[in-house]
């Protein structure tokens, strides 16, 4: 087998009766026994895109796969009904199929694809043939569409990504890591321009891919602007390495100079450093044209910059414009009253609340002050006789005639002190009636 140290084979490889069944032809009716039928064809469906993966192909056709499967000088001979139910079940598509499919103006590319005349497998399918010719290539489709998305994610890592227009040499050097081949390549890209990442199209005989950008769901067309500034770029690289190669050409006029000096060859030195002054003469104005070009991309790149500026303006402005539709100044002026009344209406509240506030405070003080004016219990004396008592009574203890002190609580009211005064008779010499 040619690709075995590439690959790893099965382990069922090295066992010869079960090889014997899997290099056997297919029965004509799957009916007969489904479950060899089927465990034949997933063995190989498998093994054909492994290989494929292992190689870093995306294309595969009858002729090599006997090479590689080839085991004790025979070949599987089941493999052309293996391809025809890969292409049935769009696990494998006719590579010119896959090209036409997407673009028309395929062939115009160039790309040097293995193509057979189309019209073979289609009058080897209408005549009910098994036959596939050995020579007609297949594009497995899971392999392409892992290539592809590779070499998208390839190109918008890389210093190509500020430019959306490549040359096919740039984009060739970009995926020489990704793609075997040039074929390769072009299958991964007519599988990016199926899925509207890129477009490839040729001007004044060069072919250009144009990528689309973060944030695009398709690529746009190639326009003028876009041709525009490809070739700027491709003349500010040219520029750039002429001016190189100039520099480079002058620091050797120099040293040679210096080296002639050395010699003694005065003369000749002159002539080397005459040519030298030419050469940065030279190299000085394409330096200036280089950085006229570069000043004209950078306006282009800012021109793009205030696109999208522009374009997020108006954006913007048609957002506002629909999120204020319902929107109107006498609406404002209808919501701002009514938000003013209500704020009035809660001033009121509060007002209440802080009266009936001070109205307890001041139930609270009235109450103490009652309790202040409330009358003492201790007893009412009577009146204590502001006239002078005789020093002298004859016949009679003074202090024994006096009434007698009272002990417990007097509760005499205002009546009784009256009576009592009216009991008090007082004679010429000062004294009650009854002291005397």
């Amino acid at each position: 087998m040619s690709t075995s140290t590439k690959m790893s084979l099965p382990a069922e490889w090295d066992d010869d009766e079960r090889m014997n069944f899997l290099f056997s032809e297919f029965k004509e009716n799957r009916e007969v026994n489904t479950l060899d039928w089927d465990s034949k064809m997933d063995f190989w469906t498998s093994l054909i895109t492994k290989s494929c993966r292992s190689r870093g192909s995306v294309c595969v056709n009858l002729q090599d796969l006997n090479k590689t499967f080839r085991r004790k000088e025979k070949c599987p001979l089941g493999l052309p009904t293996v391809l025809q139910s890969m292409a049935r079940s769009g696990k494998l598509q006719r590579e010119s199929e896959f090209a036409a499919s997407v673009d028309s103006g395929w062939l115009s590319w160039g790309m040097g694809l293995l193509l057979v005349k189309p019209l073979k497998w289609t009058f080897s399918t209408l005549l009910g043939s098994s036959r596939v010719p050995l020579e007609e290539s297949f594009v497995v489709i899971e392999l392409v569409k892992e290539k592809a998305s590779e070499l998208l994610k390839a190109y918008r890592s890389s210093e190509l990504s500020n430019s959306s227009v490549l040359s096919f040499q740039e984009l060739c050097t970009l995926s020489a890591d990704i793609c075997a081949d040039e074929s390769t390549l072009c299958m991964a890209l007519l599988q990016l321009q199926r899925d509207k990442q890129v477009i490839v199209s040729i001007h004044e005989g060069e072919k250009i891919v144009k990528f689309s950008q973060p944030g695009q769901d398709r690529v746009s067309p190639v326009n003028d602007v876009d041709i525009g500034i490809h070739q700027l770029q491709r003349s500010e690289k040219l520029l750039g390495e002429r001016v190189e190669k100039l520099g480079v050409e002058a620091e050797k006029c120099k040293d040679e100079a210096r080296l002639l000096l050395r010699e003694g060859k005065k003369s000749q030195a002159l002539r080397c450093l005459r040519g030298r002054k030419r050469v940065e003469k030279k190299a000085d104005t394409l330096f200036a044209k280089l950085e006229i070009i570069r000043g004209i991309l950078d306006r282009i790149a800012q021109s793009q910059t205030d696109k999208m500026v522009i374009q997020a303006y108006q954006a913007g402005v048609s957002a506002l414009r629909l999120s204020l539709k319902d929107v109107t100044v006498e609406r404002a002026e209808n919501l701002v009253d009514q938000i003013q009344e209500l704020c009035d209406t809660q001033d009121e509240v509060n007002q209440t609340l802080s009266n009936d506030m001070d109205m307890d405070a001041l139930e609270e003080e009235l109450k103490s002050l009652l309790d202040d004016t409330q009358p003492d219990t201790a007893p009412v004396l009577p009146k204590v006789p502001s006239d002078r008592l005789p020093q002298n009574t004859p016949g009679s203890d003074l202090l024994s005639s006096l009434p007698a002190v009272p002990q417990g609580p007097l509760t005499i009211t205002d009546e009784q002190l009256e009576e009592e005064l009216n009991n008090l008779t007082l004679t010429e010499s000062g004294l009650p009636t009854r002291f005397l």
